[in-house]
């Protein structure tokens, strides 16, 4: 059994491989970085860890401080991605470029208590799989948080906990400690989506983890600002159904269905207001379609594929291609509805199936080439 301060490289093994590796996600979090691993270095041994900095393509100067760290640290190393965003997949990603056979991830805002990462990874060494930081144990808390928030976490952390297989008191957790031989393991089963790594790995599993809790006290963010939004929320219930039914059905799907159920309100509503203004029907319904598939393009690019965000002019090539998918789509339909309405199916059935063969042909296009991942 190891013990994290007795186990540690000689001064000549000093650029041996290390035993621990922090993963700190980052993005647009230059102010916090080098504060960051002042605390981070005044609790951990002195050799035998490193820090990988994994930054989503941020421009407010945050790899630039990075590198500063580098300059001063051997034990400093940064992944820059580009085209790609997620904290999720930002950790795996860390974990996956060290040979340290021990991780903990932890967020960049300085929100997590680093007096609890020595006691994630020391229950790691003593034989736990994954080892996290709790806010709802005793002895945890979660600062001074609004109260507002803090209901919204704690409805999040009920519903994570009816679905999870591997129970803890804080599911949602972003402070953690995992042997990086599971993370391998569970690889092909995790979904990467959002900001909740620990609850991809809790759920990924096919069995039961041996999981360690440590508490401690969540801290207000002071500089910086909060990433928090309205997305965070959708990844939460993107992953919940991922694990549920992307054997079959891929969450992404469900998002992007609920996408071109709005939109079919604003080719309704257009097409209603166009023939109020005496255009013919052939018009009214083509400027319905072509708005209806803008504005459906428009809501993919910032909640479906927001990892995978068209900006500047790459949104207009998007665009061009969103059209041209959604027209093959549409031949689609009606040829598949013709099709079962000229077989004697009747109407109803001809036009669902019609429907959801240009869906799917929509969506499965679409990912490939308007949204082709990088």
């Amino acid at each position: 059994m190891h013990n994290l301060k007795t186990t540690l490289p000689s001064a000549e093994q000093e650029w041996a491989s290390p035993r621990y590796c922090v993963v700190i996600p980052t993005f647009e979090e230059r102010d916090n970085v080098e504060p960051l691993f002042a605390k981070i270095q005044a609790v951990m041994p002195d050799r035998g860890w490193e820090v990988i900095f994994v930054d989503d393509n941020s421009r407010d100067g945050t790899p630039e401080a990075i590198y500063r760290l580098m300059d001063q640290h051997f034990n400093v190393r940064l992944i820059r991605r580009f085209g790609r965003r997620g904290l999720s997949s930002a950790a795996v990603e860390g974990m996956m470029a060290t040979a340290a056979p021990i991780v903990a991830v932890m967020d960049a805002d300085m929100q997590h208590d680093e007096d609890a990462l020595p006691k994630l990874l020391q229950c790691v060494e003593d034989g736990a799989d994954v080892a996290l930081g709790t806010r709802y144990a005793h002895n945890g808390s979660l600062g001074s948080w609004a109260q507002s928030r803090a209901l919204i976490s704690r409805f999040a952390t009920a519903v994570a906990a009816r679905v999870n297989k591997n129970p803890v008191s804080d599911p949602m957790s972003g402070f953690l400690a995992v042997r990086r031989e599971l993370v391998v393991d569970l690889m092909p089963r995790l979904s990467l989506i959002g900001f909740k790594i620990l609850l991809d790995i809790l759920m990924s599993s096919p069995g039961r983890l041996k999981v360690s809790e440590v508490p401690y006290h969540f801290r207000c963010r002071t500089a910086g600002e909060s990433k928090l939004d309205v997305n965070v929320s959708i990844d939460f219930l993107l992953l919940l159904l991922e694990k549920k039914t992307g054997r079959f059905i891929p969450a992404r799907l469900f998002l992007f269905a609920a996408v071109g159920g709005s939109g079919l309100l604003v080719h309704l509503l257009l097409l209603r207001l166009m023939l109020s203004l005496n255009a013919s029907f052939v018009v009214a319904q083509s400027m319905a379609v072509a708005v209806a598939i803008a504005s459906n393009f428009t809501l993919n690019n910032i909640l479906t594929y927001r990892d995978r965000q068209l900006r500047g002019w790459r949104m207009l090539g998007g665009l061009l291609s969103f059209y041209a998918v959604c027209g093959i789509g549409a031949i689609a339909n009606v040829g598949a509805a013709s099709f079962l309405y000229l077989g004697n199916e009747r109407w109803w059935v001809a036009g669902i199936a019609g429907a959801v063969i240009g869906a799917v042909w929509n969506f499965v296009a679409s990912s490939f080439f308007t949204w082709r991942r990088k």
